[in-house]
């Protein structure tokens, strides 16, 4: 909670706390141990503190892969977790394999038409579209879009974001007219979902009058 409201210094102090009380009755690799270390990497990582945060994911992963298995869902989001600190510090070689651990073990675990293999798929296509890798790109945006329709329903924000993003892929492209059903119906979402004067929605709006003076 304390997180929530961006009370970090407060928040770190309780989850330490936690951390050394759960260490000290459960031992340093308990599965519980490996959930507070990716609960106070995420917390650093909101504080933009990358070089702390990353050594508590790596550790939440090696207690996970021992205690949990290698095929376990809470493992995948920590890596996923890890993939996205890197993939923000511009380590793209680095986030991509476990992006695709991820996906792996999220589509054995949970299924192929799962939400979060929409997520980690969105995750892996725009990483590859950073990288200048548009042709492999494309396709994981239109099966994230494919699963978010399927499994979220058609006005989820989520998918207004893939969305969204798959629309900034055509755009690098000059795929003008293909972009522009793309960001309304975004904007659409993000009109009814965040309101008028969101940045998100501001932002996909002003994308479509730029796409619209291109057509």
């Amino acid at each position: 909670m304390l997180r929530a409201q961006g009370k970090y210094e407060e928040a770190e102090v309780l989850y330490k706390r936690t951390q050394e009380i759960l260490e000290k009755s459960l031992g340093r690799e308990h599965p519980n141990i490996a959930i507070i270390l990716n609960n106070r990497a995420t917390m650093l990582w909101n504080q933009g503190n990358f070089g702390e945060a990353e050594p508590l994911y790596v550790r939440a992963i090696a207690v996970g892969e021992k205690t949990l298995g290698p095929e376990h869902p809470n493992l995948a989001a920590w890596l996923n977790n890890l993939a996205a600190l890197l993939y923000k510090q511009g380590k793209y070689d680095e986030a991509e394999p476990l992006y695709k651990r991820t996906q792996d073990i999220w589509e054995n675990s949970l299924g192929r038409e799962h939400p979060n293999i929409a997520i980690v798929l969105n995750n892996r296509a725009t990483l590859l579209r950073n990288q200048g890798k548009l042709g492999e790109a494309e396709p994981l945006y239109v099966r994230a879009i494919a699963i978010g329709e399927k499994a979220l329903g058609l006005e989820h924000p989520n998918l207004a974001a893939w969305l969204n993003n798959r629309a900034v892929l055509l755009i690098k492209q000059e795929k003008y007219t293909e972009a522009s059903p793309l960001l309304e119906r975004a904007l659409l979402i993000h009109t009814k979902n965040l309101g008028e004067n969101h940045l998100d929605t501001v932002g996909v709006r002003n994308d479509l009058e730029l796409v619209r003076k291109k057509v």
